[in-house]
């Protein structure tokens, strides 16, 4: 069930991309296997360089495993994805892979545009972009404020300045410690 709505997915982007499918093709009858500890996904390259979901049955070529920890970081940043994941089998297959997940991109505009017409769609996406851009400034704008009040109205936090200014005090302490120890032993030695 799951590895067909992933692979409806995928597919529904590989249709636009010709050199996606083309790069996918070279693999046919590959399986890949996506495992995000909680969920595991199986999809074989089809000769047409689409997606169909893989049968228990079939033998895995490469395994792309991820912590369910890290997927927030992995959608957030596709670039870096890979960076997040441990690859076992096939490194060329999955190298096609990591191309493809950087690579491909939905269009929902496009998509949009075919239930709403464009005019609507452009509005939709771009009410869409604004919503999640509010959203991300004012998460960035609580964050600060709740730094700040950490770090001002009820110190729970120190700004690092502070520390290093600190350390530096300690280090200058017990340079002076030592050199009034060894004063007293001059001292002591003359006595």
């Amino acid at each position: 069930m799951i590895s067909s709505l992933f692979s409806s997915t995928i597919n529904h982007l590989l249709a636009r991309e010709p050199w996606a499918r083309e790069k996918l093709a070279a693999h046919a009858g590959k399986v890949a296997c996506l495992d995000a500890g909680i969920v595991a996904v199986c999809v074989k390259a089809a000769p047409d360089g689409m997606l169909e979901p893989a049968s228990a049955e079939e033998s895995v070529n490469v395994t792309i495993r991820a912590k369910p920890a890290d997927l927030p970081l992995i959608a957030q940043n596709r670039e870096r994805a890979f960076s997040y994941v441990r690859v076992e089998g096939d490194a060329d297959f999955a190298n096609t892979i990591s191309q493809l997940s950087q690579s491909l991109k939905w269009e929902a505009e496009e998509d949009l545009s075919r239930l709403f017409g464009d005019i609507a769609a452009m509005r939709i996406v771009s009410g869409a972009r604004a919503t999640v851009n509010a959203a991300k400034s004012t998460q960035q704008k609580f964050a600060e404020n709740l730094a700040e009040y950490f770090l001002e109205e009820n110190p729970m936090l120190v700004r690092p300045h502070a520390v290093n200014d600190f350390a530096g005090e300690v280090a200058r302490l017990r340079d002076d410690v030592e050199r009034l120890g060894k004063r007293i032993e001059k001292l002591e030695g003359r006595g």
